[in-house]
């Protein structure tokens, strides 16, 4: 048996309309969100029981982490409830800082900060808003995390619930391949994504998937 990974985004939230950067700002789910969820959670006990019959065991849901953010902790609320579980905080999953670019648009930051801005379309790897991280800090901070969840749960299935700049970044540590091309993997509201590991080896089963699909 595998080591299963079930990476979740955290639903929508208040002013998602608006298209702010809120990066570490502490917001929660809206109505809409908790909704987004309540379906992703329905979407994830029909994968855990497909999978025990097709391994022909009674194997559930091990744990649930997730990021401290509100958004991320009532995502793994709803999503941890069915299976009796509490979720664990882990500070590293927390989404990127965006600095003081944090609750701006995306013309808003363009026009108030035109050389921070540009330097970060050049460089998403390197570069950051003033007082905010980079793309090679954030993956910093959650490769010893995954390390440590996935050493603690060999052969088992777990969730990391987390945040659309995370959940990027470790897809593209598990896929190996460059940080400059996070903003290739969608990762809308409520998706989730599916990763087995044989021996420690990252085999990507599912991609943005959203609740209502047909996920074969």
């Amino acid at each position: 048996m595998a080591t299963t990974l079930y990476l979740i985004r955290h639903g929508s939230t208040a002013g998602d309309e608006e298209m702010r950067y809120k990066g570490s700002i502490d917001v929660p789910l809206s109505d809409k969100g908790r909704g987004q969820i309540a379906r992703t959670s329905l979407t994830l006990e029909r994968l855990l029981a497909r999978r025990a019959r097709a391994n022909n065991n009674s194997s559930g849901l091990a744990a649930v982490y997730s990021s401290p953010l509100s958004r991320a902790r009532e995502t793994a609320g709803i999503v941890a409830l069915p299976f009796g579980l509490e979720p664990v905080m882990i500070p590293a999953f927390r989404e990127r800082c965006f600095g003081r670019w944090e609750g701006l648009t995306f013309d808003e930051i363009a026009r108030r900060y035109p050389e921070e801005f540009s330097a970060w379309v050049e460089d998403p790897l390197d570069s950051s808003p003033q007082g905010g991280e980079s793309t090679r800090e954030v993956a910093a901070r959650l490769e010893p995390a995954l390390e440590n969840i996935l050493a603690r749960h060999e052969n088992e299935n777990i969730v990391i619930a987390a945040h659309g700049g995370v959940n990027r970044v470790i897809l593209c540590l598990f896929l190996g391949i460059p940080l400059t091309n996070i903003f290739r993997l969608e990762q809308d509201h409520g998706a989730i994504n599916i990763v087995e590991f044989h021996q420690r080896y990252p085999v990507i089963k599912g991609l943005n998937l959203v609740s209502g699909e047909d996920y074969g």
